[in-house]
């Protein structure tokens, strides 16, 4: 597969640009009962995400593509079927090759919804 299907891909589900770290990548959000929260992204373009911690962990699985974590100036680099664990409060940024497609689960509400007309 080369994106996710379409029934994910709902306009009610898409997360605002103005809640991404990244420009030019396509993501939307399923919330958790308990305020957890899961996103779905996809890099249009290769693309380095901005330096931002959170108040909650934050687990990450590449789908497809290749994504490179960097926590304290070091860089992790993670290809298909690789995960890894952010603690919550540890900044970190990250680079997507073109294409990339990534599941984060976060432990805390991240992405606020867009109002709906």
């Amino acid at each position: 597969m080369n994106d996710f299907p379409e029934f994910m891909k709902h306009p009610l589900n898409k997360i605002p640009t103005a809640s991404q770290h990244t420009e030019e990548i396509e993501g939307y959000v399923f919330d958790g009962a308990d305020g957890s929260q899961v996103a779905f992204w996809k890099c249009c373009t290769q693309r380095v995400s901005q330096e931002h911690t959170h108040d909650y962990d934050e687990y990450l699985a590449v789908l497809q593509g290749q994504y490179t974590l960097i926590i304290d100036q070091q860089r992790i680099s993670l290809g298909v079927g690789q995960e890894y664990f952010i603690p919550k409060g540890i900044a970190h940024a990250g680079e997507g090759l073109a294409g990339t497609r990534t599941v984060h689960c976060f432990g805390g509400k991240r992405i606020p919804r867009e109002k709906q007309d």
